[in-house]
């Protein structure tokens, strides 16, 4: 799977959101985007990683305490 494989899938959920709003009014789209996609990308890297924090702050390119937070947020802590 390419980057662009992960934004099709993306684009094709956000159209079918739209269609299925049925007449409501959209609000708060990049919030609830970024909701539900961290949680589940934190879980895959974290297993990828094994577990090492370390190397999943190195795979996903950020700040290992930015890492450590996010996974609190989520409740992903041990």
């Amino acid at each position: 799977m390419t980057r662009s494989d992960i934004a099709e899938c993306v684009r094709r959920t956000l159209d079918r959101y739209f269609r299925d709003l049925d007449g409501e009014k959209p609000s708060a789209i990049y919030d609830m985007v970024l909701t539900q996609v961290e949680r589940p990308m934190l879980e895959v890297v974290m297993r990828q990683a094994n577990g090492n924090q370390t190397v999943a702050a190195r795979i996903l390119g950020i700040n290992r305490n930015t890492l450590r937070r996010k996974l609190a947020e989520n409740n992903l802590t041990r």
